[in-house]
């Protein structure tokens, strides 16, 4: 495995071996600094052997690339640009292509997506930037047919970032501008009253089928909602479960309709599917995340150790799935 670290000005960098250095912490979040060396990629069309220029100038290779786990959250991350820059290296990588990426970043368009194949998601308008600042009153209006409580969510950022309740119209103006400060396209949904279940799903071999792992439960004790505390930073409020305590009923169901919703964005290589599940038994799917969480308290390789696959295993089959 070689490590390599993008830094915020887009620079690719060799990184040390020490995984220590981007344990996530709440005073200090981890980063990637310029360490002076420089990623050389192959070009297409010829071996794909990579090579690294040292700080000092020396030039050494790594050895042949078999496939890349781009290990990425947000924009530039997993929103289709850099699986872009791979396929026109001709570089085999894990995870999702180009569409799929593109789609489930953008909450808007994965929800067009997700309704035409008519699987239901949560009532909700899409407002930017322009019309809230030019006719505020009207987007009142319609966030108030919704009916509050209302999350407010960015369109295009990752990991709940930007995303707040807003539980009255008191509050929806801050909240706004929180989601605004992340994105120029904003959703507003109504909330949805029912659990909290997600899926992890796997590309399936070949003519396979897309493969759901057994379902797992956020269970909300004092956190309000998942946010980023809750789901990286190991905050309290907010446990994680799986397999979660479903009828068998509806733990078919919900793996089905995960599949579905996977098969619905062309989903390649994995995803995990986020839905809600009503006391009336509707199952409502909230968002796919193309990239999801790895870290020791993430649901997706949580769920599929509680359906058998290892993590070891579960990293070898993204591999091979990568390389065809």
């Amino acid at each position: 495995m070689i490590p390599i670290g993008i830094t915020r000005e887009g620079v690719f960098v060799l990184e040390d071996d020490d995984p220590e250095r981007f344990r996530l912490d709440a005073e200090q979040m981890p980063h990637v600094t310029d360490n002076g060396s420089r990623i050389l990629w192959p070009m297409p069309g010829g071996p794909r052997e990579l090579r690294v220029r040292r700080a000092e100038g020396a030039i050494e290779s790594l050895g042949e690339v078999d496939a890349v786990l781009p290990i990425l959250h947000g924009l530039h991350g997993e929103d289709g640009t850099v699986q872009g820059f791979l396929d026109i290296l001709e570089i085999p990588y894990a995870g999702g292509g180009v569409l799929d990426s593109a789609i489930c970043m953008d909450k808007h368009f994965m929800k067009i997506a997700l309704a035409a194949d008519g699987i239901a998601v949560a009532p909700g308008i899409t407002v930017r930037r322009g019309r809230w600042t030019t006719d505020p009153d009207a987007v009142r209006a319609e966030i108030t047919d919704l009916g509050y409580p209302v999350f407010v969510k960015p369109a295009r950022a990752g990991s709940s970032v930007g995303v707040t309740k807003a539980h009255d119209e008191s509050e929806l103006a801050e909240s706004m501008s929180v989601a605004f400060a992340e994105d120029d396209k904003v959703l507003v949904e109504r909330g949805i009253v029912g659990r909290e279940i997600e899926v992890a799903v796997l590309e399936g071999r070949g003519s396979e089928p897309t493969r759901a792992s057994l379902p797992g439960e956020i269970v909300l004790t004092t956190r309000e909602f998942y946010d980023f505390e809750g789901k990286y930073l190991g905050g309290d409020g907010a446990d994680v479960v799986c397999p979660a305590d479903l009828t068998d009923e509806q733990t078919a169901r919900v793996r089905e309709i995960a599949a579905r919703a996977f098969d619905a964005v062309d989903g390649r290589g994995l995803a995990r599917v986020d839905v809600f599940l009503t006391d009336s038994g509707d199952v409502i799917v909230n968002e796919l995340n193309t990239m999801p969480g790895f870290t020791p308290i993430s649901m997706y390789p949580k769920c599929w150790v509680a359906t058998g696959l290892s993590y070891a295993d579960l990293i070898t089959e993204l591999i091979e799935l990568a390389r065809g």
